[in-house]
């Protein structure tokens, strides 16, 4: 298929970038939590995927997707995913959300800690008996280590909660998806401060720059972005429109979120129900194009930052350099909402399940 965002889409995404470059500089990040929060939600961020009658805009993912990019390129902290992405798919009629005013972080299952759950003012948790909505006053926060240090992690316990009665799928795969488009902006920031740095930095008398091996990683991390980023536009594109339950293979049910995967699962199924009853042509599989995404986003901001902390050399590791942000943000995103090898283990059980369904 044929595709490109739109002027609306471009201009959203163009008008996230400008904010971030004046409300969340690198300096912010050394001494602020939530830097730009207030400044994103008067343009409307935190309502772009909740109903207009929620005071929201109503828009797809896939609207929102390049925007989400440039938070990953701003290193942007706080629980933006969870709060603008996974929250309109967990919550009801939760006033000021749209607003900015209330933040959200969530635990749902494949995650072992609630990300910057110190700064939620309500928290969404998955246990085995469904989903538990918890005030901040009802929380119990514990510190876990973590490579981030602008993504800070928590272990969550609570006595007093609400019970949520839905599934938390659409918000999982929305949640990770998105996360999979920030590690994109994570590496795209991160190839390009290397490739400034290889320009100016000299020896045996010339740029860095110049020299063929720095060439060529450069350009592993480039072609890499060049596969990843459709991946997971795509991606965007297919929780947008999701193959109904009852016109999913078995093998697909048994595989997807929240169970798990298990090699070589699906063998031997029919080829019933291969595409959308009555549609006539094959349909994507939601839950292997959010996988293949996430996997490729992830392994390209390993490498974008692997890249980067080989070329600058000791230094990409000192407190003054910028650069370390980036580099904890790329480890910290590529192993949120499941690694790189948890998901690639998902699209691998999909393929030797014999389910190749292309899209459109």
């Amino acid at each position: 298929m044929t595709f490109a965002f739109t002027d609306e889409q471009l201009a959203l995404a163009e008008t996230v970038r400008d904010v971030l470059r004046a409300h969340c500089p690198p300096a912010a990040l050394r001494s602020e939590r939530r830097p730009a929060w207030e400044q994103l939600a008067g343009i409307g961020f935190f309502g772009l995927l909740l109903p207009p009658d929620a005071d929201g805009l109503g828009l797809r993912l896939v609207d929102a997707v390049a925007a989400l990019e440039e938070t990953g390129r701003a290193c942007l902290p706080g629980p933006v995913v969870e709060t603008a992405v996974a929250a309109p798919y967990l919550l009801d009629d939760i006033a000021k959300l749209a607003s900015g005013s209330v933040c959200v972080s969530v635990l749902l299952p494949g995650q072992a800690y609630a990300p910057d759950a110190d700064l939620a003012d309500l928290l969404v948790v998955a246990r085995a008996d469904g989903l538990h909505l918890v005030s901040r006053e009802s929380v119990r926060l514990a510190s876990r280590p973590g490579a981030d240090p602008c993504r800070r992690l928590f272990d969550v316990s609570f006595d007093d909660s609400v019970r949520l009665d839905r599934s938390y799928v659409p918000a999982l795969r929305r949640a990770t998806v998105a996360t999979a488009a920030q590690l994109i902006g994570v590496a795209r920031h991160l190839l390009s401060v290397t490739v400034a740095h290889a320009g100016v930095r000299t020896q045996f008398g010339a740029a860095i720059g110049s020299f063929q091996a720095v060439k060529h990683q450069l350009a592993d991390v480039a072609i890499a972005l060049d596969f990843a980023a459709p991946l997971v536009y795509r991606a965007a594109l297919s929780v947008d429109r999701p193959v109904p339950e009852a016109d999913r293979p078995v093998a697909d049910r048994a595989a997807s979120w929240g169970d798990r995967a298990v090699p070589g699962a699906g063998r031997g199924a029919s080829s019933a129900g291969r595409s959308v009853r009555g549609a006539g042509r094959p349909v994507p599989t939601v839950d292997r194009d959010v996988s293949a995404a996430k996997a490729a986003a992830g392994e390209t901001a390993a490498l974008a930052a692997r890249v980067a902390l080989q070329v600058h050399g000791a230094i990409g590791y000192t407190e003054e350099l910028d650069l370390r942000f980036w580099l904890a943000r790329a480890w910290s995103l590529s192993a949120a909402y499941g690694g790189s090898a948890v998901h690639r283990a998902r699209v691998r059980t999909s393929v030797i399940g014999g389910d190749l369904r292309r899209y459109p």
